[in-house]
């Protein structure tokens, strides 16, 4: 009988992080690289009127509250990082959109391998620095030369090159992340920026309560309950698999008959993770931006009320943000899995799936069943998005503006997914240590 070791308990894996040497060091890459970008956030952009700026971005904060909260309050404070990994999401967004139109692109991620990805890579980082560009000079000229102490050309492309060169540094350091530390760099940064802004939230929130008295007290109280309530359905989102179970033919290696033998193929109930939740609250920003550049009073009050969740027909908001969740949750989900691919390789290791023939069959059933479980998964985890949200719009409460559902769907998708990625890590050196024994 083949025994199995089991998981480590919470308590084993902190002291195996303790004791290995290679684990420490990433740990330790990934702490000193988020403090550097903390502190980045609060180095100043030169020549604008503070006091204007704070006014303008408190009247605009439907805009701006949730864009604040990913670049950990460096809009409001409007540090050389104010544009954060934004830029660098947005063109992902794009490139992973062109990958399926263009062929070339395709191509290199399917049939390259790792040469084929880093090209891709290489790619995305141009078009991160294209939308940086676009984007500090559009948000210099349009918005933040109103607050300038001297405006003009000069100021425009002093600050646009200040942002610019302050996106790609944030980049640069989530790639290292990537690489060398622990965790997606991406996600950690949005997870860091808005653990950033909870003090803030929670001070505000009891200014109220001391304020407002008992019924205020029940409404946050009911708010927390609701979040609680919330984290646990992510997850069960986040976690929950379908198993599809698999048999591997009876197979003569040499002398040895080996037996049949009896596995499953791990479906997820949510495949993209948090990434569906961060491309639509991305999208959803760029209208309201947009708007706002435009001073336009009333495009700008149309797409308040239709794209904003406080606007004034926040069914519209909910309706376009849940077709946005499912959307990208599709489109990941196509991305991560290709129920072909899957089908070929179950044949060419002998392998079926009970009462299901291989090949197009097969293919067929995997492409069901993910459909299936796909547009559940992103049906929940738009409801969670938005249940939150509502209730917190109808309670009253605004002093986690900005920090509802999404925000909580990121953190505990990151937590988790980071947890996994270092309880892998513990895993794999116990067992190089037990080899080397």
């Amino acid at each position: 009988m083949i025994s199995r070791d089991k998981a480590p308990t919470a308590q084993e894996t902190f002291m195996q992080m303790a004791q290995a040497a290679g684990l420490r060091g990433r740990l330790l890459v990934t702490v000193g690289i988020l403090i550097l970008i903390r502190l980045g956030i609060f180095l100043p952009v030169p020549g604008i009127n503070r006091e204007l700026f704070g006014q303008a971005i408190q009247n605009n904060s439907a805009i701006f509250g949730l864009l604040d909260i990913f670049s950990g309050r460096g809009l409001s404070t409007l540090g050389v990082f104010a544009l954060g990994i934004l830029p660098y999401i947005n063109a992902s967004i794009i490139i992973q959109l062109l990958t399926t139109a263009i062929p070339a692109l395709e191509n290199l991620q399917k049939n390259e391998g790792e040469a084929g990805r880093r090209k891709i890579s290489q790619i995305t980082r141009y078009v991160s620095l294209g939308w940086a560009i676009v984007q500090s000079v559009a948000f210099s000229a349009f918005f933040l030369q109103q607050f300038a102490v001297n405006p003009g050309p000069v100021f425009v492309a002093e600050t646009a090159i200040a942002l610019t060169a302050g996106s790609m540094f944030v980049m640069w350091a989530s790639e290292l992340i990537t690489e060398r530390g622990i965790g997606n760099g991406a996600s950690l940064l949005i997870f860091v920026n808005i653990v950033a802004s909870l003090p803030k939230s929670l001070g505000d929130t009891i200014d109220l309560v001391q304020v407002g008295g008992r019924e205020i007290v029940g409404r946050v109280i009911v708010l927390i309950l609701v979040f609680l309530a919330t984290i646990v359905g992510i997850v069960f989102v986040q976690e929950g698999t379908r198993r599809i179970p698999i048999i591997s033919a009876r197979r003569q290696v040499g002398r040895r008959v080996l037996a049949e033998q009896r596995s499953y193929l791990p479906l997820r109930l949510n495949q993209g993770g948090v990434m569906p939740i961060i491309f639509a609250a991305a999208i959803l920003s760029l209208p309201l931006l947009l708007a706002n550049f435009s001073k336009n009073p009333d495009l700008i009050n149309i797409v308040n009320n239709y794209l904003s969740p406080g606007g004034s027909a926040p069914w519209a908001y909910s309706l376009i943000y849940l077709i946005s969740i499912v959307f990208f949750s599709y489109f990941y989900s196509s991305l991560i899995l290709n129920p072909v691919d899957v089908a070929q390789n179950l044949k060419k290791m002998g392998s079926s799936i009970p009462g299901v023939r291989p090949g197009k069959t097969t293919s067929e059933y995997i492409e069901r069943v993910t459909n299936r479980l796909t547009f559940l998964g992103a049906i929940f985890l738009g409801l969670v998005a938005i249940i939150p949200t509502a209730v917190e719009s109808s309670l009253g409460v605004p002093t986690f503006k900005g920090l509802g559902a999404t925000s909580l769907l990121i953190l505990v998708g990151v937590a988790i997914d980071t947890a996994k990625q270092v309880q892998t890590y513990v895993i794999s050196q116990r067992y190089e240590g037990m080899v080397k024994q």
